[in-house]
């Protein structure tokens, strides 16, 4: 039988030929890299980029720096805060947990009452924000009350950088982890984690801190930064560098502050939009605790927030609306606006297909009035 030929089958062939064929990542360029994100963390501390989504570098810091019969706090705002107590009991650190309802932040005074209960604790887990949940936490307040008391900060911020400020060294970070793929519009591939003087100490200290392994932070400290980066321990993953390198130049041709701007006002106008459309309700009460990079919204009682969701892709694909994982399945309704989905056009289609879905399901809704609050609220933000 003879084969039929598809002639737009390899029509992006040769660009992606000639991604290929780069010349390899020099040590310079990787550093060069390095410093760009350190900037955008707002760090003087060292910055290793990892090869690796951003679970690898997380990992790596609790492995790090947590020792076997010590005691971590570990703040739980959304599902990634609890894989953190998983690797800290891994370890063999007592864990001691500070919860918060999902439907706003942690509260600095429970992290003060937690410490002051625990005078042990020397290690501290938290997220930023958490794109699955739609929240946001107060790390300033946070930070500060953790470094009163002596113990290392730990800081998922891969949800929160180019979203909202990101200050590592002025909030008393010790161990920073971000990644490309949300508010930054870049790669999923690689990311990056900011390591302090005193988290350094405290690794080197841990006998049990991974070694010879692809967890480990020992082994890019002694064979690539106390050589001076000069040269790297092993073949980058160079086409994911050279996109978060196009990355951080982008955020930087924007403007930092303008790339905030933008995050918060599709947050407030989604808030705003779904308030004045009927049927749903942002999950997140308190606009204060909204995470700029998210909204999660409340599907009604008795509706199953995936058939809301399969309704309003039906009318419109491509909207960046999904259902929430796990648990929260049927209760919650995740609209992302992050990265280049941090936009008006995109947040105003996010709410019509919202509106067609919930019409669709018999529900009673006012479209026009949505959008209108939307473009009010959208206006608002960028206005300041």
């Amino acid at each position: 039988m003879t084969a039929v030929s598809d002639p737009t089958a390899n029509a992006a062939a040769p660009d992606l030929l000639d991604l290929l064929d780069l010349p390899p990542l020099s040590a310079a360029h990787f550093a060069r890299i390095e410093d760009k994100v350190a900037a955008l963390m707002h760090t003087r501390c060292d910055v290793v980029a990892m090869q690796g989504e951003a679970l690898l570098p997380l990992e790596a810091c609790i492995r790090s720096a947590v020792r076997p019969g010590s005691t971590a706090l570990n703040i739980i705002t959304g599902p990634y805060g609890e894989t953190f107590g998983g690797w800290l009991r891994s370890c063999g650190a007592e864990v001691v947990t500070v919860t918060a309802p999902f439907t706003g932040a942690v509260d600095p005074r429970q992290v003060a009452d937690a410490l002051q209960e625990h005078p042990e604790i020397d290690f501290v887990s938290l997220v930023h924000a958490e794109a699955a949940t739609g929240n946001t936490n107060p790390v300033a307040e946070i930070g500060r009350v953790v470094r009163e008391h002596g113990a290392l900060l730990m800081l998922d911020a891969v949800a929160s950088v180019g979203a909202e400020p990101l200050l590592t060294d002025e909030w008393g970070v010790d161990l920073c982890v971000i990644g490309g793929q949300k508010a930054m519009a870049g790669p999923a591939g690689v990311s990056a984690v900011s390591v302090s003087a005193r988290a350094w100490e405290r690794i080197a200290a841990n006998e049990q801190a991974p070694r010879r392994s692809y967890l480990s932070l020992l082994d890019w400290k002694e064979r690539w930064i106390d050589g001076g980066r000069t040269a790297l321990p092993h073949a980058p993953a160079q086409l994911e560098m050279l996109a978060l390198e196009q990355a951080t130049d982008r955020l930087h041709a924007e403007g930092l502050d303008a790339v905030i701007t933008r995050h918060r006002a599709a947050a407030a106008a989604t808030r705003a939009g779904v308030r004045a459309l009927g049927g749903l309700a942002p999950y997140v009460v308190s606009d204060e605790d909204a995470a700029p990079a998210a909204t999660t919204l409340r599907a009604p009682e008795g509706v199953d927030a995936r058939e809301i969701v399969t309704a309003a892709l039906a009318v419109d694909a491509a909207v960046p609306v999904q259902a929430a994982a796990g648990a929260l399945a049927k209760e919650m309704i995740r609209v992302n606006h992050y990265g280049r989905a941090a936009d008006r056009a995109v947040v105003m289609a996010s709410l019509a297909a919202l509106a067609s879905g919930l019409r669709a399901l018999g529900a009673s809704v006012d479209a026009e009035g949505a959008a209108q609050a939307a473009a009010a609220a959208w206006d608002a933000v960028a206005a300041h």
